[in-house]
């Protein structure tokens, strides 16, 4: 987490997610927009700097610095010099993790980088770096070894010569933190970077080996430094004399809460003794540390703060939470709510129409979302919380949805493996731990059974009430997690050495990351009730044929000993196949690990061939629909194999690079529980299930469409169903409802969701794939089951590859009576048209010279109450309804033109003196324009209701009557029925009046203009 301010556009901030990407907000936090997708190769974002110079020019430097057990890294620096519009890669890509850019406050090219390096393994590219081209080329001016790097730089802005830096050595490993050694220490530059001196032992400091160090110059006096020592004595100390001797003020825990997690200090730009320190909470001191003053922040694990130099009350402060904007100094904060950069371990879906997303947040509770909301888009209060769990798998019963099963972190209520079961219903989360002794503190070895942060938790495909929960043993409930038996032995290497407490040698970290030694992951066969599976993160994969009372070790030999078996997915139409997929990146080898086996795990394969070298494989899943049909989960995108992974490419098409942690193949749709950017959903699998070579070499080819639902949310909408083409594509799901309206390349408009989850297409999506690209264009039309055109579109995309298009599932609406806004006119109403009944139709495309049809199901939603009888009468009376707004509008057009006429042969005859044709004109004209206003509002009646608006007439009557009429899935009322017969007959009324005037007094008016020789006109 990241954060900097604009120090001259005073509403503008940025902020860095921890895998989510660059966010930019230019309204003071109330809104917040991406602005590095699709220039990022990494995601995960550690510190940022916005010149002082030029404001235009902004840094990022890439890879978490608070690095937690998952941590995500980067690929060095990132630089914009346009505010964030566009970027471009600047080096440093072997820092995997950068803490800090720092650019001197007179030129914005000069800048230093503080790397740290890789958090798993020894490496070179780490310690301070330098550049005086913005990027362009890299001067390493600090460097301790390959096992220590940079974790904190301070410039002092006074002199930006004079530089403090942190170096910190540090490894994890999937067991432990080592967060300290002999080569950490504090150092000090004067000339830029030139040369440096240690300050690691100089007087006050606190004796013995160091771990993380925090560190700030103040710009409100020269040579004032804090620095917050990692020591057994560990301390926040002072120096004024530049660090060459230094006073401890302050050792309280306040100064000491994890320090490999935090250990950051913020000085004052203006006050000499005003300082912050950002542990768990923020803590502000006014005696220069000496004493604190806890400042509520919307969220807690703090990390970040930048201060406006100019303007101190305005900054803005970065947490586990997200990005928080302040304008009185810290008192009041902007919400978090409106970032959707939720880091979710696992995804579930339930058996509703439409489905839910469940996952846990990493530092949030559990959360339920939909995939689809009624709303137009999915807002955040369309989410709620499942129970407070934060970091494991979730499990939805499939018989009732509102009894979910989720994990929590070891030091959660109840011990390792916290365990609960939320109930909807009644609000309530109960702990059902399989072992509820408080394990905070213990190392993995002396627990009774050891829970990773991630343990599995799986219902029986057979049996809902069969309950799995995985340890370094099997357990299972049948009475939902009130009485557990272990079913398995220890299914893991239970090595003694990796079971040490987490943290040290100086700080201990025990919130239960580092349990090692455990089942990572469990699946029972679909097929086979009893056949289970078990994948552990210390290398070692088995399978029980018999429930449990006996286990075989069936570990593919190319698995490295030590890494983590991240799923296994058992194939859902072959018994014997299973796929693996597995990391090591935890030590420093980021090789992706994919597997097959045919035969029940006595051999296996590996099919990691087409998977790019170093993008690590988290999950794998294959397609219920489609045998050998893969999608697997990287550190940055997906992956889709047709052919059981001989072949992969990438799918990530429109989705962020981000982490994906799981994915989810629900109701032909494929979901992604992201670790940095929430929920997303690939809406519709059909094409990717239909793809096959005989499709892409066919000179067109139409792909069979998944069923559609006419939902129940496509009634009664009040803003339009959006038609138009384009490629399958990602949509994100839960979030806040902020928009703007943006044209697309085609020309349509469409809402584009700032802060809010977007709504699958609403209808039948239709994806045709053309080998060569068509200037024609393409036709489709729908066609029910007697063989009658429903609707025709011309035009569409023919572009060489994939296309789509998506029906509304709806007839025609009628035909308008467009306005002239010369004429202050009023458009005719033109409401969309019924929509399609449940049924059979059939999809015919036209395109480069071919004609092909699919068949196409129309399916009710389950939620409806009506009858297929309900909604043919419904459709037939909204077809009536529709054909009478059509023939009102061909009157109110044809009325128009008529009028138009008139008005000319009498402006003509006014002219030429001739009154008489004045007069017989004015009178027709003066009965048209009553029809019409009887018809249709105008701006010329005087006849207003509220606010000013002309009343609404028969034309806006018949309108409103189609939207009682479609309110629901229900036929119409009798009242409906009648409603329309009587707006029927005073529309005939009108119309029969307007062809007596056409008819009758038309010709007549012609020939008594003629006989008074006005001159005649060109007639339409």
């Amino acid at each position: 987490m990241a954060v900097a301010g604009d120090p001259e556009e005073r509403q503008t901030f940025y902020f860095g997610a921890c895998a989510g990407g660059v966010w930019k907000s230019t309204d003071g936090g109330t809104y917040w927009r991406n602005v590095s997708d699709g220039f990022f190769r990494m995601s995960a974002v550690g510190a940022l700097a916005v010149a002082d110079a030029d404001p235009s020019v902004v840094y990022a430097g890439t890879g978490e610095a608070c690095i937690r057990s998952n941590v995500s890294h980067g690929d060095g620096v990132y630089r914009s010099t346009d505010a964030g519009a566009t970027w471009e890669h600047a080096g440093l890509e072997d820092t995997r993790h950068i803490a800090r850019v720092r650019v001197d406050p007179r030129d914005p090219d000069r800048l230093y980088v503080a790397a740290l390096g890789h958090a798993f393994g020894p490496n070179a590219q780490r310690g301070v770096f330098r550049s005086t081209d913005g990027g362009g080329s890299w001067e390493r001016v600090l460097f301790r070894s390959e096992r220590a790097g940079a974790i904190d730089l301070s410039m002092d802005p006074n002199n930006p010569r004079v530089l403090y830096a942190a170096i910190w050595q540090v490894l994890r490993t999937p067991w432990s933190l080592v967060g300290a050694g002999p080569e950490s220490g504090l150092w000090r530059s004067t000339d830029g970077g030139d040369t440096w001196t240690d300050l690691t032992d100089r007087p006050g400091m606190p004796g013995g080996i160091k771990g993380r160090i925090g560190v700030a110059a103040s710009p409100a006096r020269p040579g004032r430094v804090w620095a917050i020592v990692e020591a057994e004595d560990g301390v926040l100390l002072l120096s004024d004399d530049g660090g060459d001797t230094w006073e401890r003020v302050n050792d309280s825990p306040i100064v000491r809460q994890r320090p490999f997690y935090h250990h950051h200090v913020f000085a004052h730009p203006t006050r000499a003794d005003t300082m912050w320190t950002l542990p768990i909470q923020a803590w502000r001191s006014d005696d220069s540390g000496r004493s604190f003053t806890m400042m509520t922040t919307p969220h807690s694990d703090n990390h970040d703060l930048w201060i406006d130099p100019r303007d101190p009350r305005r900054m803005i402060e970065g947490n586990d939470g997200g990005a928080c904007v302040s304008f009185d100094g810290g008192e009041t904060w902007s919400t978090i709510y409106n970032q959707p950069t939720a880091q979710f371990y696992h995804a579930a879906a339930d058996t509703r129409r439409p489905y839910r997303v469940y996952g846990t947040q990493q530092d949030n509770s559990a959360i339920s979302t939909p995939s689809s909301s009624p709303k137009g888009a999915i807002p955040f209060s369309d989410s709620y919380a499942v129970g407070p769990s934060e970091s494991g798998y979730v499990a939805v019963r499939p018989d009732n949805p509102d009894i979910v099963y989720s994990g929590a972190i070891g030091s959660a209520p109840g011990g390792g493996g916290a365990l609960l079961r939320y109930n909807h219903a009644t609000g309530e989360s109960r702990i059902i731990t399989v072992w509820p002794e408080m394990s905070y503190g213990l190392g993995a070895r002396d627990m009774r059974y050891r829970f990773q942060w991630t343990f599995p938790i799986v219902i029986s495909p057979h049996d809902p009430d069969v309950l799995y929960a995985a340890g370094n043993r099997v357990f299972r409930s049948t009475d939902e997690g009130t009485i557990w038996e272990a079913v398995s032995p220890d299914l893991t290497r239970n090595d003694p050495d990796k079971g040490e407490p987490g943290g040290g040698p100086i700080s201990r970290d025990v919130s239960g990351a580092e349990v090692y030694c455990t089942i990572f992951s469990f699946a029972e066969s679909p097929h086979i009730p009893g056949e289970l599976w078990a994948g552990s993160d210390d290398g070692r994969v088995h399978v029980s044929r018999d429930a449990g009372a006996t286990w075989d070790d069936i570990t593919p030999p190319g698995l490295p000993e030590w890494a983590t078996v991240s799923m296994i997915d058992l194939s859902p139409h072959d018994p014997g196949t299973a796929w693996l997929a597995a990391w090591n990146y935890k030590l420093d080898d980021y090789s992706p690990y994919l597997y097959r086996t045919r035969d029940g795990g006595r051999i296996w394969e590996s099919i990691a061939a087409g998977i790019p070298d170093g993008e690590f494989v988290r999950v794998v899943r294959e397609d219920p629909a489609r045998a050998g049909l893969l999608y697997a989960g990287t550190e940055t995108g997906v992956y889709v194999s047709p052919d059981g992974g001989a072949s992969w490419q990438s799918i990530r098409l429109n989705l962020p690079v981000t982490p994906i942690h799981d994915l989810l193949v629900k109701d032909g749709d494929l979901v992604a529980a992201t670790h940095g950017r929430s929920f997303w959903i690939l809406d519709d699998l059909s094409p990717l299930r239909g793809l096959t070579e005989e499709a892409t070499s066919d000179a067109v080819h139409l792909f069979e469409p998944r069923p559609a639902v006419r939902a129940l949310n496509m009634l009664g909408r009040i803003e339009p169903v959006r038609i138009g083409p384009g490629k399958n594509y990602w949509v994100a799901i839960g979030a806040a409802a902020t928009f703007e309206e943006v044209e697309t390349p085609e020309g349509v408009t469409e809402r584009v969701f700032l802060d809010a989850g977007h709504n699958p297409p609403e209808g039948a999506t239709i994806t045709y794939h053309l080998r060569e690209g068509s200037k024609d264009g393409a036709a489709i039309m729908f066609i029910d089951a007697e063989g009658r055109e429903v609707r025709r579109f011309c035009g569409l995309p023919a572009e060489a590859g994939m296309n789509r298009f998506v029906w509304d599932m709806r007839h025609a609406g009628p035909r308008e009576a467009p306005g002239a806004a010369a004429e202050r006119l009023i458009a005719g109403p033109s409401p969309r048209g019924p929509a399609a009944v449940p049924g059979d139709y059939t999809v015919r495309l036209e395109a480069a010279g071919r004609t092909l049809t699919r068949k196409l199901r129309v399916v009710k939603d389950p939620r409806s109450e009506a009858s297929d009888a309900d909604l043919d009468e419904q459709l037939g009376l909204l077809l009536r309804l529709r054909d009478r707004i059509s023939e009102t509008n061909d009157a109110i057009v044809e009325l128009r033109q008529v009028r138009r006429q008139v008005r000319e042969w009498v402006g003509r005859a006014e002219a030429t003196q001739g009154a008489v044709v004045v007069e017989a004109g004015r009178a027709i004209v003066e009965r048209l324009d009553g029809i019409e206003g009887r018809l249709v509002a105008t701006w010329q009646t005087t006849e207003r209701g509220q606010m000013g608006t002309p009343l609404p007439k028969l034309a806006e009557a018949l309108a409103t009557l189609v939207s009682v009429v479609e309110s629901a899935d229900s036929a119409p009322t009798k009242s409906s029925y009648e409603v329309f017969d009587h707006l029927s007959a005073r529309v005939a009324h009108q119309i029969e009046s307007l062809r007596e005037i056409i008819d009758r007094d038309i010709p007549a008016f012609v020939s008594l203009v003629r006989e008074s020789g006005v001159p005649d006109i060109q007639t339409n």
